[in-house]
């Protein structure tokens, strides 16, 4: 496979090599949704994979198809948490060592699963591109094998599964929405969604607070700006080549919400689906309750990214919210 050219082909094929270790996740219905926004309304659960986050699925495949020199090498990766945890999985899986460069103010919860799935953490940097700059430092002084959080096609082709099983699902399916931070889940949503059903539309939907995606997709053009976001998810300074090139072909549209809108939706996930769901797994409800009137009489699917969110996160959500 090409960076480029990640095709159905390559998304079926890494299907059925995560198969025997990834179960697919449940597309629910949830009436309280479906009222809400006036369509029938799916969420994809990806907050129930074994490292809560929908990332795991592209750190399987890759990890399957490390040479034995990758292997003997390691791998290494930045992370705000759950591409961490992915690749963290997928060495165990592929016995070899992983090292991960997190942000000094990383999320606890996830920082203790790294290390819990027997990975060395590196906290390194204010944010996640200053760990990510970092990381591609010690990957060249050291020989590890980088795992790029975008840039990488098994990950893509990996993390499309979802589509692939939503629409395996419910293949009648209207519209995606999917959250974006470095964009290899929309990616892969995209290259899935419209091979198996061109008419679909696909979403993206970032932090106002962390634009630098929606503004290279704009633009069409790598664009850095600022991060101010508290959604770990979607908390990037620049964009990535390679899911830019795929979103600025297939993408269809791209919301931007703030970060109340993301607590707002927080709370209306976690209520209506009795599962924790993290900001960056809320943002495509805050995206559909933004663009409600869009959605009158379409079949949605939320993709909930992930459900990474540690008790101190909790607390601090109910008492911005008024809950």
């Amino acid at each position: 496979m090409s960076d480029a050219q990640i095709t159905l082909a390559d998304v079926t094929a890494a299907a059925e090599r995560i198969r025997p270790h990834l179960a697919p996740t449940p597309l629910r219905r949830y009436p309280r949704l479906c009222e809400l926004l006036g369509a029938e309304v799916y969420v994809k659960h990806e907050n129930f994979l074994p490292t809560g986050a929908f990332k795991v699925r592209g750190g399987v495949n890759l990890a399957l198809q490390l040479s034995a020199e990758e292997r003997e090498r390691g791998l290494i990766a930045a992370s705000t948490g759950n591409h961490g945890q992915s690749v963290a999985y997928a060495a165990r899986l592929a016995q070899t060592n992983a090292t991960i460069c997190v942000p000094e103010n990383a999320n606890p919860l996830k920082v203790a699963a790294i290390r819990g799935l027997g990975a060395d953490v590196i906290l390194f940097g204010a944010d996640f591109d200053e760990a990510r700059e970092g990381c591609a430092e010690l990957a060249a002084e050291r020989g590890y094998r980088y795992v790029h959080s975008g840039n990488e096609p098994h990950l893509i082709a990996g993390v499309a599964t979802h589509t692939l099983e939503m629409l395996g699902d419910r293949p009648d399916l209207d519209m995606i929405i999917v959250p974006i931070g470095g964009g290899s889940g929309a990616a892969g949503a995209c290259i899935a969604g419209k091979a198996l059903r061109p008419e679909i539309e696909v979403i993206g939907v970032q932090a106002a607070a962390a634009p630098a995606a929606f503004r290279s997709w704009r633009e069409g053009t790598i664009v850095e700006d600022h991060m101010g976001t508290f959604a770990e998810g979607l908390a990037t300074r620049v964009g990535f080549e390679l899911p830019q090139t795929i979103l600025r072909e297939h993408l269809d549209d791209f919301v931007l919400v703030d970060d109340d809108e993301i607590r707002q939706a927080m709370v209306r996930m976690i209520g209506a689906t009795s599962s924790l769901v993290e900001a960056a797994g809320a943002s495509p409800l805050a995206a559909a309750m933004r663009m409600r009137d869009r959605l009158a009489g379409k079949t949605v699917g939320l993709i909930c990214s992930g459900g990474n969110v540690n008790i101190e996160q909790l607390k601090e959500l109910l008492d911005t919210t008024g809950i």
